[in-house]
């Protein structure tokens, strides 16, 4: 029997941000966060192979149709901050209709989190809660046309 490397747990949050975001094996996917890299490994198990890291991708711009983001430490002070960063990080990397699911903290920063979110023309569609925190689903519609505007 293969021994699986994702960290326990994160399982969970990925069928979850799998089902919200219907990503199929066809969609470009770009991770980030404290646990990218444990979501890297396991869409790559799930046979999703066309997943990356803003780190390792090797496309300009545009072309990653879902992200995830998930952090190790939601329920720290920082956490908000770091979500938003993250968000900076893989947003020129999305196409302009792209979904994007995100695991936060049930803290206050989700003010913080909408407020960046609705910046980078994403819109929240749905919210599922899970043992480790909070997983949402966002989606851009239309972004070209607001960038362009601004």
């Amino acid at each position: 029997m293969a021994q699986s490397c994702v960290t326990p747990g994160v399982g969970q949050i990925l069928d979850t941000m799998i089902s919200l975001t219907r990503l199929t094996l066809l969609h470009r996917v770009i991770v980030a966060g404290g646990d990218s890299m444990a979501l890297y490994l396991g869409l790559r198990q799930r046979g999703f192979l066309r997943t990356t890291t803003p780190a390792l991708c090797r496309y300009k711009r545009t072309q990653h149709a879902i992200g995830f983001i998930a952090g190790r430490d939601i329920a720290s002070q920082d956490a908000g901050a770091c979500i938003e960063r993250d968000l900076e990080r893989i947003s020129p990397f999305m196409t302009v209709n792209a979904g994007l699911a995100l695991l936060v903290g049930s803290g206050e920063n989700g003010l913080k989190i909408r407020a960046k979110l609705e910046k980078l023309g994403f819109r929240i569609d749905a919210g599922v809660r899970c043992s480790q925190g909070l997983v949402l689903s966002a989606s851009r519609q239309g972004y070209e046309q607001i960038a362009r505007a601004a």
